[in-house]
């Protein structure tokens, strides 16, 4: 991955994250606060301003950017979760103008750890994390097996989606969500949802 790539990858992410606004914030409306469309829309399009006005040496340095952008401008418990985990993502990316399947993997599980350690959130909980945690396993899994970016990518996608909707029926345990208690089983969730997006918008501009 280079400094075009991880900015094109970025730029998907903004638009898919916009586009889908009405979509995060009905999810979100029936269990939290109805905000993380909106918040999420906030950030992404700060983020896709980031990236127009900003002139980048080194790969790292674009996601530590971009980090940085989402504390500052989205509001809630997403802003600090995936800001941190993409200047997670970044740090642990190697110095340079490139960085390669294996520091992607190394950069992927820094960043789930980010994460984990911020929100305390764990598989099961009706989070982002079971999401973003099948997606890092299925990535690395990919290019253990000898995959190239476009397929670990495709990969990672497919088990965020799959992760995303498998929360439907899970009992929140973290977060807004789990005031509700056994009501919240029935709702996709929303942070589970928007990482999802972010993989898949990978998976979109590495395909061959």
């Amino acid at each position: 991955m280079d400094v075009a790539l991880a900015t094109a990858w970025l730029r998907a992410a903004a638009g898919a994250v916009i586009a889908d606004t009405d979509e995060l914030t009905k999810l979100d409306a029936a269990i939290g606060d109805g905000d993380h469309g909106v918040n999420m829309r906030r950030g992404f399009t700060a983020v896709a301003a980031v990236l127009d006005d900003t002139a980048f040496t080194g790969v790292g340095e674009v996601f530590v950017k971009v980090g940085g952008t989402l504390i500052a401008k989205v509001g809630g418990a997403s802003g600090p979760l995936y800001g941190s985990a993409f200047r997670a993502f970044g740090k642990a990316l190697p110095p340079g103008e490139s960085a390669g399947l294996g520091d992607l993997v190394a950069a992927l599980r820094a960043a789930l750890e980010a994460v984990t350690r911020l929100g305390g959130a764990t598989p099961g909980d009706k989070t982002l994390v079971d999401a973003f945690g099948p997606a890092v396993t299925a990535f690395e899994e990919a290019v253990i097996g000898g995959a190239g970016l476009p397929e670990a990518a495709a990969g990672a996608a497919r088990a965020a989606g799959d992760g995303a909707r498998a929360t439907t029926a899970l009992t929140a345990r973290k977060g807004r969500a789990s005031y509700l208690g056994e009501r919240s089983a029935g709702h996709q969730d929303p942070g589970a949802t928007s990482t999802w997006l972010i993989f898949q918008a990978l998976a979109d501009v590495t395909a061959p």
